[in-house]
């Protein structure tokens, strides 16, 4: 059968870079994935089978039925929305559509989805139960899984896979990891409330600018000091606000910044831990505060069996040169995580890096580009695996 598919993908390889280089020049934002969407659910339909639109907002489902008897259903998920990049690739297929970018990889994504879906449908008579593809949107705003699962998507599911590109390793090759793929990520917003007065007399008011800089500096210093260093935390202040001129001291300050972090239990601790640094900051300088801390997606935990589902087939199908067990999680963050709170599952990585170039641009780059070698990889370990659920499981 791995022959058999990987003949069938390699047959499929013109039209799929074909596919891929039609989404990458109409890229399309989190919740706008209205053309994107039409299109996938077309090249479903076209391969027989059941579709279902607006799904999760701007979603699509589709549904390949086994012929066998076996009554769980094994989901493979993936994403469909573009960022708010200016491409700089200068390909020729770069993207039409100005200051939006596939520069993510959900365009391979979604190609890789599509491709496994017409794979699988040439061999629906060998599977033993129903696969469901989910074509998600809004993963960049970490928002698209809670609305696709809000849409019933994971119903009666027993499984779901995941896949997502990374220029960190050569097009050819996969990445697996056991637990801990990417880290939870949490939205922090500080707002410090001081007291206004001259920049020449700054005894006689309370700096919320200079408080919030000693707001920041302490949660820094303290991570080193109180966070147990084989739990990672990483907190970062991207936005400060504050101030209406230079010569008047301000006061009010707003922080904004993200929380990362692997463990559910550090987690759970850091809305307190926090909100403590900034009381005792404040307090020390007779400044108020208000701490908003709002948790975004949790971890991807990878499933040990169908991690070991994923490695032990793209063994099968590359030799085990080819397949890499990270030795490392992401501290970025993916919204599959929430499909994992309804049913076990895994996400591989795909190598998409150029093996000739002495640089592979980073994700969210506007150079970054993919070995397009790297979709029928991505669609011959996803389909075989998909293949070999039912008989492992």
């Amino acid at each position: 059968m791995l022959t058999h598919i990987k003949d069938l993908a390699k047959t499929l390889a013109p039209r799929l870079i074909e596919i891929r280089r039609h989404i990458h020049s109409h890229p399309e934002l989190s919740g706008q994935e209205y053309q994107t969407a039409a299109f996938v659910a077309g090249v479903l339909s076209s391969n027989g089978l059941h579709v279902r639109e607006g799904v999760g907002k701007t979603g699509v489902i589709g549904e390949l039925q086994g012929t066998g008897k076996d009554d769980r259903i094994l989901a493979i998920r993936t994403d469909m929305d573009a960022l708010p990049i200016q491409e700089r690739t200068g390909l020729e297929f770069a993207s039409r559509v100005q200051g939006l970018m596939h520069a993510c990889g959900h365009d391979v994504h979604t190609t890789v989805g599509l491709g496994t879906a017409m794979v699988l449908s040439q061999i629906a008579e060998e599977l033993p139960g129903k696969i469901r593809f989910l074509f998600q949107p809004a993963e960049e705003i970490a928002q698209g899984a809670n609305w696709m699962v809000s849409d019933g998507v994971m119903e009666k599911v027993s499984g779901v896979l995941g896949v997502h590109v990374f220029p960190s390793i050569p097009a050819g090759s996969i990445g697996v990891r056991y637990g801990a793929l990417t880290a939870a990520a949490d939205d922090l917003e500080i707002i410090i409330f001081g007291e206004s007065g001259h920049g020449a007399r700054p005894h006689e008011a309370i700096d919320a600018i200079w408080i919030a800089a000693q707001v920041v500096t302490t949660l820094q210093q303290a991570i080193s000091r109180t966070q147990n260093p084989l739990r990672p935390v990483v907190l970062s202040i991207g936005q400060i606000n504050g101030g209406r001129a230079p010569n008047v001291i301000a006061d009010r300050v707003q922080l904004l910044g993200t929380v990362r972090s692997l463990h559910p239990e550090t987690r759970a601790n850091l809305p307190n831990w926090i909100e403590k640094i900034v009381a005792s900051v404040c307090n020390s300088y007779g400044a108020k505060y208000q701490v908003n801390y709002r948790q975004g997606v949790p971890s991807v935990q990878n499933d040990y069996l169908l991690t070991q589902l994923l490695q032990s087939g793209a063994e099968e199908a590359w030799g085990s040169d080819r397949v890499q067990v990270l030795p490392e999680p992401s501290l970025g963050a993916e919204d599959f995580s929430v499909y994992l709170e309804k049913a076990p599952g895994s996400m591989f990585r795909l190598g998409v890096g150029f093996p000739d170039r002495v640089i592979n641009y980073p994700l969210h780059h506007p150079q970054f580009e993919v070995d397009e070698s790297a979709i029928i990889t991505g669609v011959v370990t996803m389909a075989y695996a998909a293949y070999k659920y039912w008989l492992v499981n």
